[in-house]
């Protein structure tokens, strides 16, 4: 089968040939309909050799959704055909966090070399992918996997920031999305769709400008030094109840950390490698910070219902697997304003 592999570091990720995988006990095979791409695969292709934490060859993609194609030996709960999503942060199911459908944050996960598909496994970015468990397949009933495949992150990854900020966003209130690409213009739908709060999309590209607007931000504002002065002008001084940092670069970070109010809630969502300072007198009092990881397995399940719904869409730009190469590479330079995906 053909495959999308990061072979070796530094170089550009290949189209190449590989076996396809046998299914071994609870396993399960998907014919691949559709992976995703993120901004986490360039981070994972920027990596030095000394600190690159996986084996290559390796397999990209870890927005997958596919067809059952086999099963390894077992009993099982799906039947071969059944179309399904993939939730990728793989865990060992068996400790607390997984026990809540956690796995994102499971506490055994590193120590037994469990790896998410795309991530140290083999990824979706292929014409069959591997599943370690039926656990972790969710049933599409119906979504297109083309538009479903980057919900099981780039849904999934900003659905679990703001869940967890919602008892702030009153009527009232101002949430700040950092960043209006793959993740940020479906943040900003997630928050039109959960919350009453005023929506400020903040960007440096006008045409994600553009899209933020088209998919319901009240205001955008261009994500330059005079951000954080603009926002509180729009709060009468007062700041933004959330922030969410879809970009995480020490520019975006700091426009955050200048822009929430007094006791509310800064998130680092993107791996830009940017961080706020906490202490006494660093940011307005009382104010949250997080840098959360995925999402769990059950917020997966509500994710795909408000896409059933028509609430929450993912603005998507499909290509064939042999062109991958260099879809990345305009993926990198900003030419994709929502989301890439790959159709083997």
């Amino acid at each position: 089968m053909k495959a999308v592999q990061y072979r070796r570091v530094g170089d550009s990720p290949e189209v190449v040939e590989v076996d396809v995988p046998e299914p071994g006990p609870g396993q399960v095979l998907l014919k691949v309909d559709a992976a995703g791409m993120c901004h986490s695969d360039i981070a994972v292709m920027s990596w030095s050799a000394e600190e690159f934490p996986y084996p290559l060859p390796l397999t990209l993609g870890h927005e997958g959704a596919g067809t059952i194609s086999a099963f390894g030996p077992g009993t099982h709960r799906y039947s071969e055909g059944d179309r399904v999503a993939v939730y990728g942060p793989w865990g060992c199911g068996l400790c607390r966090a997984c026990a809540y459908g956690e796995e994102n944050y499971c506490r055994r996960a590193d120590r037994l070399g469990i790896r998410p598909p795309g991530l140290g496994a083999p990824g979706a970015m292929a014409e069959y992918l591997l599943v370690d468990d039926e656990r972790h397949l969710v049933p599409l009933h119906g979504l297109d996997p083309v538009e479903a495949a980057p919900l099981t992150d780039a849904a999934l990854t900003p659905y679990h920031a703001i869940k967890k900020s919602l008892p702030k966003l009153v009527p009232g209130s101002t949430a700040v999305v950092i960043g209006a690409g793959g993740l940020g213009h479906v943040g900003i739908q997630l928050l039109r769709a959960l919350s009453p709060a005023r929506v400020v999309a903040l960007d440096i590209n006008d045409q994600k400008m553009e899209l933020a607007r088209s998919v319901g931000a009240h205001r955008t504002v261009r994500s330059d030094e005079n951000a954080p002065e603009q926002i509180r002008e729009l709060t009468s001084g007062n700041g933004a109840e959330a922030v969410f940092d879809f970009v995480g670069a020490t520019a975006t970070t700091r426009i955050a950390a200048r822009s929430v109010a007094t006791e509310g809630d800064l998130t680092i969502v993107g791996i830009g490698g940017g961080s706020v300072p906490v202490g006494f007198g660093t940011l307005p009092f009382e104010v949250a910070v997080s840098a959360p990881y995925w999402g769990s397995r059950g917020e997966l399940l509500e994710v795909l219902e408000l896409a059933r719904s028509g609430e929450v869409r993912v603005h998507v730009d499909s290509f064939p697997l042999e062109e991958t190469p260099e879809i990345y590479e305009r993926f990198h330079r900003g030419e994709i304003p929502g989301r890439a995906v790959i159709v083997p």
